[in-house]
């Protein structure tokens, strides 16, 4: 193995300190001095490298040395990073197998080993997939202390063949600790859990949530030689969050190995200690909400009825509005005032959406099921009902309750509904303030250990231009098959199906920031492309899946797609274009266009 000098200058750093810290040279003295009294002969003048060698091997003094510079044995044979790398997830049978990874020696990390999974009894009756076979796949995703992975997939069946190891540095530069390696102790007090996620997709691409589980990994540091093994039973989501999904086998292990673990009570002790002071916190916290509620309901008695919701659950114990939260949380980010606002669209239906305030006092409501954007003007009751009122719109009723993650107000302005509410957050008689003390008691950064780390959003992992391609393909053929059915016969433009891409390029830039453009060019392009005499129909549409099946079925819902697709008459030429457009986490915006041309008959 070579290394680059700066690498090898640092490889004989550490083993300096390391000697220098085991007295080695201080003993390689003593030894040489009892080797020369006893082997030395009279008749001899200097004893051979060799005899020392064989010396200072007799007396342990090497094999005490590679003990513990054991990130250079056989065993981990790697290059040695300056700086710690991403995080690696590798796939293996054996956690010996470290060799091929490129780790930092003077970090500490925990090796977690999935080795299989068993009584994932939904799956019971279902036939072991042919080689090449497409079937449905389960996928383990994890997070810890800002660090992402994903395993391999899996076919799913009642005992998935999970076999992958993912190797999670225990701390990191950015949250502190510097470059000095954890100890026991350091690591006992770090609260951060593994957060596993289990992930199952169908034939068609489509992904559901299959379970969410918090893993304590800390009774590794009370564990003989920092390792052990464990089963987590996997619950449901949602409403059967007490139902069992299956049962995942997992070994923990600390590498590199400590050189003190700790014991299980003193384990036990601090876990528990742990979880009384969050029980504590959330206890004064319900006793704090519950006089907040009896006094929001003095102001009136109706307020009974808002929908104002102080708690709410994850995805392990009910419903929860993740997309008002994710969206409110970005627009935080992004420096904005922003707030998740919960209440009730047509028909009393319960709803959350995301609300804006703009220093020029301008309310913006967001969707963020859609992305649409609508500005707030709220309408005067005094006003006589004979003037003419703005009528709203977006598609929202009434509003209990908003809140982030430093706020929460109540709604107390004698009526709810969002066409007459004034969203002057700061006047307490409109809307009715928690303390800021009591929200930062059990919601702020480090408060409680059971609001972990948020995870960092990932890079999209969806070729657009290939995926772009293949749903295209997929509307064509079904598009053949439809009108074929129907006794028609198909001939595609491929020249007007390229003119139709700036147009639904146009339409997500106008979806992504309101601004609409280039619709003039595409307008002039199609009149240049469609002969006179002859008349052309356009249909675009936009999806967030890529199931091309499905979303060809929603299309012939729509009684003008439906007539394009259908299209009878003289030359009549068809045309298709799909464009994908990724985001972050893998979610992604389909737009489909579909358009004909045909010679009008007088």
């Amino acid at each position: 193995m070579s290394l680059p000098p700066e690498k090898a200058s640092e490889l004989k750093q550490l083993i300096h300190q390391q000697l220098s810290k085991m007295d080695v040279h201080g003993r390689i003295r003593e030894i040489l001095a009892e080797t020369i009294r006893e082997e030395l002969a009279p008749d001899q003048q200097q004893l051979s490298t060799e005899d020392l060698i064989k010396a200072l091997r007799r007396r342990g003094i090497i094999d005490d040395v590679m003990k513990e510079l054991n990130f250079v044995t056989d065993s981990v044979d790697q290059e040695l990073p300056s700086s710690p790398k991403q995080p690696v997830c590798f796939t293996d049978r054996q956690s010996t197998l470290l060799k091929k990874t490129n780790i930092d020696p003077t970090r500490r990390y925990l090796y977690l080993q999935v080795l299989g999974g068993k009584a994932f009894l939904e799956h019971l009756q279902e036939p072991e997939p042919l080689p090449g076979q497409v079937c449905s796949t389960f996928t383990l995703c994890l997070h810890f202390r800002n660090q992402r992975f994903r395993s391999k997939p899996v076919p799913c069946a009642c005992e998935p063949d999970f076999h992958d190891g993912f190797l999670l540095e225990v701390h990191r530069e950015s949250l502190g600790d510097g470059t000095r390696m954890a100890d026991s102790t350091t690591m006992l007090s770090i609260s951060d859990p593994v957060h596993m996620v289990l992930i199952k997709t169908d034939i068609f691409g489509e992904t559901t949530l299959v379970a969410s589980y918090f893993l304590e990994w800390r009774s590794v540091l009370g564990s003989e030689n920092g390792i052990t093994s464990l089963t987590v039973e996997l619950m449901g989501v949602g409403t059967e969050s007490k139902v069992s999904v299956g049962i995942l086998n997992i070994k923990l292990e600390m590498y590199p190995p400590l050189n003190q673990t700790l014991s299980q009570e003193v384990v036990n002790t601090q876990l528990a200690l742990e979880r009384q002071k969050t029980a504590e916190k959330e206890r004064l916290f319900l006793v704090y909400a519950k006089q907040w509620w009896r006094e929001y309901l003095q102001i009136r008695p109706s307020h009974n009825s808002r929908l104002v919701k102080i708690f709410a659950q994850d995805e392990n114990g009910g419903d929860c509005e993740d997309h008002a939260n994710l969206l409110c949380s970005l627009l935080l980010g992004y420096g904005l005032e922003a707030f998740v606002c919960v209440g009730t669209k047509a028909k009393g239906v319960p709803h959350a959406w995301v609300m804006t305030c703009g220093t020029d006092g301008t309310i913006t409501f967001w969707e963020s099921l859609t992305g649409h954007r609508y500005i707030h003007k709220p309408a005067n009751p005094d006003e006589s009902p004979v003037a003419e009122q703005p009528k709203p719109l977006y598609p929202y009723r009434t509003i209990g309750c908003v809140f982030n993650h430093q706020m929460f107000l109540g709604n107390c302005q004698p009526s709810d509904s969002v066409e007459i509410c004034v969203f002057d957050l700061n006047d307490e008689s409109k809307w009715k303030p928690m303390s800021e003390e009591a929200i930062k008691s059990v919601c702020a950064p480090g408060a409680t250990t059971s609001l972990p780390p948020f995870p960092p959003l990932c890079a999209s992992t969806i070729d657009a231009s290939g995926t772009s391609n293949e749903i295209e393909m997929q509307l064509r053929l079904l598009v053949s098959e439809h009108r074929k059915d129907l006794g028609l016969t198909t001939v595609w433009e491929d020249q007007l199906s390229y003119l139709l891409s700036p147009a639904l390029a146009s339409y997500e830039f106008e979806r992504t920031t309101s601004i609409s453009a280039g619709n003039e060019e595409f307008q002039d392009a199609i009149r240049r492309a469609v002969p006179d005499g002859h008349t052309f129909k356009g249909f675009p549409i936009h999806f967030v899946y890529r199931n091309a099946r499905r979303a060809f079925a929603t299309c012939l819902r729509s009684p003008f797609c439906e007539e394009i697709i259908c299209c009878r008459g003289d030359q009549v030429r068809l045309a298709v274009r799909v464009r994908v457009f990724t985001y972050p986490e893998s979610a992604c915006a389909v737009w489909i266009m579909f358009a004909c041309k045909y010679r009008s008959v007088l």
